[in-house]
C-alpha cells in the first residue's frame, strides 16, 4: 500500500518526493515576511519520522553548513520514513550574526512557548508543534558561543537510553551527560516524548572543517542506525565514542596575555601545563595546571582574558580512554570518502 502524503504548513509532500515549506513566523519591522523554513524529505517506503534543527542560536552556523551538505547527500535518495531538515530555526539572529532574538532573548530558553507570548515564545511554538512533536526523534545542530570552540561532541540527557544509542551510532568523539535545562528544546522535546540528540562543534560565526565532517557522517550513522537509509557510503564508526560523565571550566588566574599550549581534544594528565597568563609587560606570569586527568573539549580562542574567564573546558575521562582514542577518531574522519573537496569552504 502506497504512503500517504506528508501534509506540513498546507503542503502535501507526495513519497518520494522532496519539498520546501516556509512556516509564517513574524515580519521585520519594514514588513519584511519570516518564515520558519522546513525541508521537507518523504520517502517512498514507510520508516520513523526524523527532524534536524541548526541555528537555534543565530550565530552558531556551523550547523547551517552540515545540513548545506546533508540535503546534498545522495543517501537521502532512496530515504525511508521522513526526514524534516530546519536549515535556520532563530533566522533574526541569523540575519544579526547574534547568538539572541531581538529582545535578547535566547531562544532555546523559551521551550514550549506560546502563540499569543514574546517573539521568541511564538516561534519556539510554531518549531516544536509544527516539526519537532510531530517527529519520532531528533537532532538539533549547535556550536560554542563566539570566542570559544568545542571539539565534536554529543550531549545525552543521564538515564536515556534512545538518545545513548543514538549517540553511539553518531560516532562523535566525545559523549558527554548532561542534564536537561528548563525552557531548553531538548527539555521540553523529552518532556513530550521527542528525544532529540544535541551536537556541539566549533566556534560561533566560524567554520571548523572538522566539526562539519563529523557533524554530516554522524547524522548519516544515525539515519543509517534507524533503517531510514542503506549502509552504502555511510561507514559506522570504526572507535568508539569517548563516554564523559562530568566536565568543568577551568578558568584564568589573573588577567592579561593568554598563551594556550594545549588544544581541543588533547588527553591530559594532572598537572599539565595548558596555558599561561602574563601581564603586557611579562613581568608576571601564572601557569594554569590541569587539576585531573581528561580530555579537553572545549577552550576560548581570544588571546585576552580576564580574571575568571573560562579558558579549557575539561571532561573527566574513563580509566582505559587515552590519547591514541582521540587520534584515531580524527584519522577516521579526516580519511572519510564521502565528501568531495569542492565542499570544503
Amino acid at each position: 500500500m502506497p504512503r500517504d502524503a506528508f501534509e506540513i504548513g498546507g503542503v502535501h509532500v507526495l513519497p518520494g518526493t522532496r519539498a520546501s515549506v516556509a512556516l509564517p513566523v513574524s515580519a521585520l519591522p519594514d514588513h519584511t515576511p519570516v518564515d520558519l523554513r522546513v525541508e521537507v524529505i518523504h520517502g517512498k517506503r514507510p520508516g520513523p519520522t526524523l527532524f534536524v534543527s541548526a541555528a537555534v542560536h543565530g550565530d552558531e552556523v556551523i550547523g547551517v553548513e552540515i545540513v548545506r551538505r546533508l540535503l546534498r547527500a545522495p543517501q537521502l535518495d532512496t530515504l525511508r520514513g521522513t526526514l524534516l531538515v530546519v536549515p535556520i530555526v532563530n533566522a533574526f539572529g541569523f540575519l544579526a550574526r547574534s547568538r539572541y532574538l531581538p529582545d535578547r532573548r535566547d531562544l532555546n530558553r523559551c521551550f514550549p512557548g506560546s502563540s499569543a507570548g514574546s517573539l521568541g515564545s511564538r516561534l519556539a511554538h510554531i518549531f516544536l508543534n509544527d516539526v519537532v512533536l510531530r517527529c519520532d526523534a531528533g537532532i538539533d545542530l549547535h556550536s560554542a558561543a563566539v570566542h570559544r570552540t568545542n571539539l565534536p561532541q554529543i550531549r545525552v540527557t543521564p538515564g536515556d537510553k534512545v538518545t545513548a544509542a543514538m549517540a553511539r551510532a553518531f560516532g562523535a568523539p566525545v559523549i558527554l551527560t548532561s542534564s536537561l535545562r528548563e525552557g531548553s528544546l531538548r527539555g521540553e522535546a523529552a518532556e513530550r516524548g521527542t528525544p532529540v540528540l544535541l551536537y556541539e562543534a566549533g566556534e560561533g560565526l566560524r567554520f571548523d572543517e572538522f566539526a562539519v565532517r563529523a557533524g554530516v557522517a554522524g547524522i548519516l550513522r544515525v539515519l543509517r542506525d534507524q533503517g531510514m537509509v542503506g549502509a552504502k557510503g555511510v561507514a559506522r564508526a570504526r572507535t568508539p565514542s569517548l563516554v564523559c560523565q562530568n566536565s568543568a571550566w577551568l578558568r584564568a588566574p589573573q588577567g592579561g596575555l593568554l598563551r594556550t599550549f594545549r588544544a581541543e581534544g588533547d588527553v591530559v594528565a594532572e598537572g599539565d601545563v595548558l596555558a599561561a597568563v602574563s601581564d603586557p609587560a611579562g613581568d608576571t606570569e601564572t601557569e594554569l595546571l590541569a587539576p585531573g586527568p581528561g580530555i579537553l573539549i572545549g577552550r576560548a580562542v581570544l588571546p585576552v582574558v580576564n580574571e575568571g574567564d573560562a579558558v579549557f573546558h575539561l571532561a573527566t575521562l574513563s580509566p582505559k580512554a587515552d590519547e591514541d582514542t582521540v587520534e584515531a577518531l580524527t584519522a577516521q574522519l579526516e580519511a572519510d570518502p564521502i565528501f568531495d573537496e569542492d565542499e570544503i569552504i
